[in-house]
């Protein structure tokens, strides 16, 4: 059936099987011939061609997706004149565009076109970065050409008025705080993965309905908040799709991959399912590409690329913390004398006085980590009949010392870090928060404690921080450790537990025989590598930046 071109362009691009669709765009192009007909309703080309000839402002045109979204939900129209389609929902992969189409329809929004006076447009976000985003977009248009828009519109940093219509853009990250609650035109969402709940976005539109065609226009990638705003209207949005619920006047325009997104996305082609503008933004695939590489090395931390780029989250999943070949790759001699004299943080872990505990040292030298360490060991652990790992062999490495006391000394540790001291500028040691009264005399008597912030008590959210920047090193291989692979043991033992909100957790594989100190005190560590002074070059000398 003929609709209107920009319409029916895209269902038969849809329909062509040229580039891969998903489930949902498919059942979308089904949902709107039905309504077409089976309903009395019209596009109104003239208006449609008119907003579509001020693209000539902006630098870029619209593809064919979001020509299909402007025509349905600004000049679909039903036989009293009402929007057929007030609603827009849109879910595209990270860098379709989504902002840039924004963009255009709430600047053709302000102008006389759409034939409403006062029809004033709230733009929310979560942050103020991305409340602004295209608001900045439609500004710095006007400030391309400030000699020819001055003549129609007015603006500053904060607003966009149309000295015609009248109508006033704007951009929030809470509610407006107006007497009569705000009368806008068309509220905006952008990000709506973002929301945890629906306290703002109730507030916003409540406005609306007191100016004639009051509009709503949601943009967002997937996110990490569940059961939040975005869960609630995707699976209402894909209940209309298969008949299960009316629209509302609402279009879902859905790009994502399948269910079985993690064996899809090892198929370039299927990335153009999430993502309708891939074809036509070939950097943009070339970005794509590479962050698909840090995927495969390292999901935990690259997780955004399922949940954002293919709008796919996986929920909770654990991972190893590493590659087994990076591993390799750290266990490596380390030339301690060429470290002598710099600067470096410490990092302790032990989770029972009578089991494993185990401390190291940072450095950082340019993008390189080095990490000197030592494990004690209780001969007294009751689970030194399960270890599997050869701990004679870290012992003859000089790296481990087995304790025959029935618990290990904290003098233990702290004289290790004393003896350190001595080669080594050590700026503060890190130790789990809960963990610290079991060592903090034998701390304070080298001169390390809190109060003088040579201490910093980790807490899980700051080993959460650091998980970023601990899978970067390990998938760039930028982390030596020395010949002993006792390290390598510690890491492999670890897995990396990605939550829900998109955080990692690192947990033991198992308790007994599979211990993780020597990791847990080298990410302990990691958390205070901004103290590690920078050492440069002055008078052809390296000298550390105090």
């Amino acid at each position: 059936m003929m609709i209107c071109k920009e319409i029916d362009e895209y269902i038969t691009y849809v329909r062509s099987g040229k580039y891969r669709v998903c489930e949902e765009q498919i059942l979308l192009c089904d949902f709107v011939e039905k309504v077409f007909r089976e309903e009395d309703i019209y596009v109104d080309e003239e208006q449609l061609q008119r907003y579509l000839g001020m693209q000539k402002y902006f630098p870029y045109k619209l593809v064919l997706w979001e020509k299909f979204c402007f025509a349905l939900h600004n000049c679909t129209y039903r036989s009293d004149g009402e929007l057929r389609f007030p609603n827009l929902f849109i879910l595209v992969g990270r860098g379709a565009g989504k902002n840039g189409y924004l963009a255009f329809e709430n600047f053709c929004l302000l102008t006389p076109v759409n034939g409403v006076m006062h029809y004033d447009i709230d733009m929310f976000a979560t942050s103020e970065k991305q409340a602004k985003a295209t608001f900045k977009d439609i500004y710095e248009i006007l400030e391309s050409n400030s000699l020819y828009f001055k003549n129609y519109f007015k603006w500053n940093l904060e607003e966009i008025t149309n000295l015609r219509t009248r109508s006033v853009l704007r951009y929030h990250t809470k509610a407006p705080g107006t007497k009569d609650g705000g009368r806008p035109g068309k509220v905006d969402f952008d990000e709506y993965h973002a929301y945890p709940d629906y306290k703002l976005i109730d507030v916003a539109t409540t406005g609306l309905g007191k100016i004639a065609h009051p509009r709503k226009t949601i943009i967002t990638t997937n996110g990490d908040v569940r059961d939040g705003p975005l869960d609630k209207k995707l699976a209402d949005m894909i209940d209309v799709l298969h008949g299960r619920l009316t629209d509302n006047g609402e279009i879902p325009f859905i790009c994502r991959l399948g269910e079985n997104a993690e064996e899809e996305v090892k198929d370039e082609e299927n990335w153009y399912m999430a993502n309708p503008s891939l074809q036509y933004f070939p950097t943009l695939l070339h970005e794509m590409q590479r962050e698909y590489e840090d995927y495969k090395r390292d999901p935990a931390n690259n997780s955004a690329f399922l949940t954002k780029r293919m709008n796919r989250p996986k929920g909770e999943t654990e991972y190893c913390v590493t590659d087994w070949e990076n591993l390799v790759a750290a266990t490596h001699e380390i030339d301690e004398d060429a470290l002598r004299g710099h600067s470096c943080v410490g990092g302790i872990d032990f989770a029972k006085i009578n089991d494993f505990a185990a401390a190291g040292i940072l450095f950082k030298e340019g993008e390189k980590r080095f990490w000197i360490y030592h494990v004690w060991v209780c001969k007294k652990s009751r689970d030194l009949p399960s270890i599997k790992y050869p701990l004679k062999q870290a012992e003859e490495d000089g790296v481990l010392t087995m304790v025959k006391e029935t618990e290990i000394d904290p003098r233990l540790i702290t004289g290790w870090f004393a003896e350190q001291g001595r080669k080594y500028a050590i700026e503060a040691i890190a130790v789990d928060n809960f963990r610290y009264g079991f060592l903090a005399d034998a701390l304070k008597d080298i001169g390390f404690s809190p109060e003088n912030g040579k201490v910093k008590l980790v807490r899980p959210s700051d080993l959460m921080k650091a998980a970023v920047t601990i899978g970067y090193v390990f998938s760039r291989q930028l982390i030596a450790w020395g010949k002993s692979t006792i390290m390598r043991w510690f890491t492999w033992n670890v897995k990396a537990r990605l939550d829900s909100k998109g955080n990692i957790n690192y947990e033991k594989i198992e308790p007994k025989s599979r211990k993780t100190d020597g990791f847990m005190a080298f990410a302990a560590a990691m958390t205070l590598e901004d103290k590690i002074k920078a050492r440069v070059k002055i008078g052809g000398r390296l000298r550390t930046i105090c």
